[in-house]
Order: structure tokens, then sequence, then C-alpha cells
């Protein structure tokens, strides 16, 4: 355990921010998941609209810090390229 006032700041400020990444995290998965799942389905109507989501979520996780830019835009690359096969 912390011995000084200021670790046990950083303690408690550690938990804090790795309760909100886990949330953003979470979340990036469960929008990527919606538009793999369109795409499964080949509704492309569906598929776009999840995208857009997708594609706006994690844009904002970046302005968090909770992803890299190069990162955020592997993963919207990836998902724009298999919503365009359909």
């Amino acid at each position: 355990m912390a011995n000084h006032k200021s670790a046990e700041k950083r303690a408690r400020q550690t938990k804090v921010r790795t309760e909100r990444n886990r949330f953003y995290k979470t979340r990036i998965k469960n929008v990527i998941k919606a538009v793999l799942a369109a795409v499964e389905a080949a509704d492309k109507e569906a598929a776009t609209t999840a995208m857009a989501t997708a594609n706006k979520y994690i844009h904002h996780c970046v302005s968090k810090g909770i992803l890299k830019k190069g990162n955020a835009a592997r993963k919207v690359s990836r998902l724009q390229t298999k919503v365009n096969a359909i």
C-alpha cells in the first residue's frame, strides 16, 4: 500500500482511470461487434449506420486518450473495407 500522501492520491487516480478506460474499451468492442454482425448478415443499410456510429465513437476515444490515432485509423479502415465489400 502507498506510504505517502501523493502515492495514495496516485493510487486513487489510477483506480478511477482504469474503470473509465475499461468502460470505453468495452464500448469500442461492442460497436465493432455491431458492425461485424451487420456485415455478416449482409445488411448494407444496417452496416452503414453501425459503421457511422463506430467511426464517430472510435475517434471520440482518440480524443479521450483511450486509443492512439493510428490504432483507431486501422480499426476504422478494416471495418470500412468489410462494409464496402457488401
